[in-house]
Parts: structure tokens; C-alpha cells; sequence
């Protein structure tokens, strides 16, 4: 059976709705699946909803305006009462995450960590036993001694390429970074390379996102399930 994943994506969305009450403050997330969410709640602001959005790149930002969803910024607003985002791994049991192969993991996670609750949505392709088996993990990293930064995380036990945008030029983030995309294989204590690879000079941040889901929507052909960082799930 051919499974349409934007149509699980936009399933995902929908279950996020739940958790967005009129007068929040709301963090918008990057990627294809949180499209769907910031094009969900611009139909919900049509009938009624009242909603500010901080939007965590460029692009969401530039969509988020097309739907007439006003944004602020964090001069405004310092903290913010729910985030959601999509993600590019989540860790069964753990709900730990990577996060940022569209790029924009630095506002994302300070967007995140602003947030009294981060509210992740994915499709089942998403989820895994263990993070960095299928994915590796981005790492923002000023563009001065980039071939400095990168030799201190290969000898993390890292394999990093620089991002390309095309044939002859890197890739550039909304912060004017490059992206070292760091293959590590398994992961076996993700806590503890978060802060080993945060504490490298050069690096700005990186693209694991430990203990901060407050829940994850998996949508799935047979339904939306809502898992939680202890584990427990319920059907949507």
C-alpha cells in the first residue's frame, strides 16, 4: 500500500489544534509538516481564533503573514505558552529529538526553550529506537574556521559535511551560518553529546533537542496516536 505522507502530515496537524486556545502566544516551527500546521491555524484564524505568532525562520514567517497571522517577536514577548514543530527523529520512550535539516534549529530551539510546552508533530516514518541511526545531526556553526569546528567534532567521533545550497556554494542559515551535518551512527548517550558538541568553539548550536517534548502527535494509516515523555500514549 502506497502511503501518502502529506496527507499524514496534514493529519498530524489537525491534532495539534487541540492543544492552541484563543489569546495564546504561539511558536511557529519550520518544515514541511509544520506548514501544515501554520496553514491549519491561519483557516482556524478565519473563523475566529486569536492567536500571535513568533515564527522560528524566515519562511514560516513569509507564510505566516500570507494567512494573516500576526507575529511578534520575542522584544514582546519573552516567554511563550506552546510551540509546535515538526522533527526530523524522535526517539521512542524518550521523545528525545534531531531536529534542523530544514535549517533553522537555531531559532528552533530557542524558540523551544522559551515555551512552556513544545507540542511535536511527525509522521510514523519519523520515530526510532535509538537517534542518529537514520539521521544525521545538523550543527549551526559560525562560518570563520569552519574546517577548525568541523576536525573537533570529527574527533567527537562525528563524520561532517558541510551543507551545500547548490553545485558551488554552502548552505546558509536566517543567522548567516554554516550547517555541518554530523553522521555519528547510534546514539547511545544523546544527552551527553549535546554538551560535548555545544561546548566546541565555533559551534552555535546544534540540532538535538534532549528532554524538551511535551508531547508528540504520530500520525499513522490508521489513526493519530499522542505520545508522552513517559511513555504513555493515547489514541487521537
Amino acid at each position: 500500500m502506497t502511503i501518502d505522507r502529506d496527507q499524514l502530515k496534514r493529519a498530524a496537524a489537525q491534532g495539534a489544534l487541540h492543544y492552541v486556545k484563543n489569546g495564546m502566544v504561539v511558536g511557529l516551527g519550520s518544515g514541511s509538516t509544520a506548514s501544515f500546521v501554520v496553514r491549519a491555524l491561519g483557516a482556524r484564524m478565519a473563523t475566529g481564533l486569536k492567536i500571535v505568532g513568533i515564527p522560528t525562520s524566515e519562511r514560516t514567517a513569509t507564510l505566516a503573514r500570507s494567512l494573516g497571522i500576526p507575529l511578534a517577536t520575542f522584544a514582546e514577548y519573552q516567554r511563550i505558552d506552546l510551540t509546535i514543530d515538526g522533527a526530523d527523529e524522535v526517539e521512542r520512550g524518550s521523545l528525545n529529538l534531531i531536529k534542523g535539516m530544514g535549517g533553522a534549529l537555531l531559532r528552533e530551539k530557542i524558540v523551544a526553550a522559551a515555551s512552556r510546552r513544545l507540542v511535536i508533530v511527525v509522521d510514523q516514518e519519523k520515530l526510532v529506537d535509538r537517534l542518529g541511526d537514520n539521521t544525521a545531526v545538523p550543527v549551526e556553526v559560525v562560518q570563520f574556521g569552519w574546517q577548525s569546528t568541523a576536525a573537533a567534532l570529527e574527533r567527537l567521533g562525528a563524520a561532517p559535511r558541510l551543507r551545500p545550497a547548490g553545485e558551488d556554494h554552502p548552505f546558509i542559515t536566517d543567522g548567516g551560518n554554516y550547517i555541518l551535518d554530523c553522521t555519528f551512527g547510534g546514539i547511545g548517550d544523546p544527552q551527553s553529546l549535546e554538551r560535548r558538541i555545544n561546548s566546541i568553539v565555533g559551534v552555535v548550536e546544534c540540532g538535538l533537542f534532549i528532554g524538551r517534548s511535551s508531547d508528540v502527535i504520530v500520525a499513522a494509516p490508521d489513526g493519530v496516536e499522542v505520545l508522552t515523555p513517559a511513555g504513555g500514549a493515547r489514541g487521537g
